[in-house]
């Protein structure tokens, strides 16, 4: 006889651990109610909880502040290649074939 894993989905995972942190009951009456082992939602409720301060940190603005805040982060190094590729080709004509 083979197990077969189940397969739950992002929605049912985040409706189960939003119970338990609620404490709509037990983790056992939660366990037995949605068919899931109670580690299980020990372990959801932990990303839950984890996770939930990542939706309020100030580098999630915006795509707009993610381009303009990687692009100065992304203009010395440009800077640096540019230079490093000048300095190089200088050398190669000086050293000859």
């Amino acid at each position: 006889m083979s197990n077969t894993r189940k397969k739950h989905s992002p929605e049912f995972k985040a409706k189960v651990a939003l119970a338990a942190v609620r404490e709509d009951g037990t983790i056992a009456e939660l366990s037995s109610r949605f068919g899931v082992h109670a580690s299980q939602i020990h372990a959801w409720k932990k990303v839950l909880l984890d996770g939930t301060a990542t939706l309020f940190a100030r580098n999630n603005a915006g795509t707009k502040g993610d381009a303009a805040a990687n692009e100065v982060l992304m203009a010395p190094l440009f800077e640096k290649i540019g230079q490093l590729t000048v300095e190089r080709d200088f050398f190669r004509k000086r050293s000859g074939p």
